[in-house]
């Protein structure tokens, strides 16, 4: 275990955004489960979906989806699954699962915790994604970088991103604040202090807390609201 301590304030915050900023529960999840039972026509469970999101190389859901379909003896390919998975998400002109999401971390909060570091995001979604949710709660202006997966060569749990935005300064001055497996790896390879946030008596948190506090997770925190408490203490 190579613990990477916060000793101040850190000078860069980077968030993930699906389970952290945003509650992805009636959205993404909901349409993963919805895709692969039309895809399978078999009934799959919220339990399941994370047994598949506590490891690495799943941190895409269309990938997740695919992947799901193949194992259940499903044959539909990468763009049949990402096909369906679009269509339920976004619905007709916003009306799919993306209606469902909520943001999580409150304006105040965000500006007091911007007055003290630099605010960004590496996400796993795309560009049209992330753009939408930030333009529904009006935070885009307080985050100074946003690397989404089409900003990058190597999606998570490659590091890629978060040295993008990190660029020459020390590792050790940002944090990284995730939910899943691959949101530690990328925070470990890139020398960079990690803390993950799992719903309290979620199945994010039965599953998954261990693994996260294996992976150096400085703190697993219920919510994104307990941030600048946990920071300042």
């Amino acid at each position: 275990m190579n613990l990477v301590r916060l000793r101040e304030f850190p000078a860069l915050i980077i968030f993930d955004v699906d389970g952290v900023l945003v509650d992805v529960r009636g959205s993404f999840q909901k349409t993963t489960l919805e895709t692969v039972k039309f895809l399978t026509g078999k009934k799959v469970t919220r339990r399941e979906l994370h047994i598949w999101k506590n490891k690495s190389g799943y941190n895409d859901d269309w990938k997740l989806s695919k992947a799901w379909v193949h194992a259940l003896g499903g044959e539909a390919e990468y763009e049949e699954v990402k096909r369906k998975f679009v269509e339920l998400y976004w619905g007709h002109e916003g009306d799919g699962n993306v209606k469902n999401e909520k943001w999580l971390l409150p304006l105040g909060a965000m500006r007091r915790m911007a007055r003290c570091a630099e605010l960004s995001v590496f996400t796993g979604r795309t560009r049209g994604e992330l753009e939408y949710t930030l333009k529904r709660c009006k935070c885009g202006p307080l985050l100074t970088q946003v690397v989404t997966v089409e900003d990058v060569k190597l999606p998570k749990p490659d590091p890629e991103g978060l040295l993008k935005i990190l660029g020459p300064r020390d590792p050790a001055k940002a944090l990284y604040v995730g939910d899943n497996v691959d949101d530690a790896l990328a925070a470990q390879a890139a020398h960079m202090p990690f803390v993950g946030v799992l719903p309290t008596r979620s199945e994010e948190r039965r599953q998954r807390a261990a693994r996260l506090r294996d992976l150096d997770a400085l703190a697993i925190l219920p919510d994104i609201t307990k941030l600048e408490g946990w920071l300042r203490n």
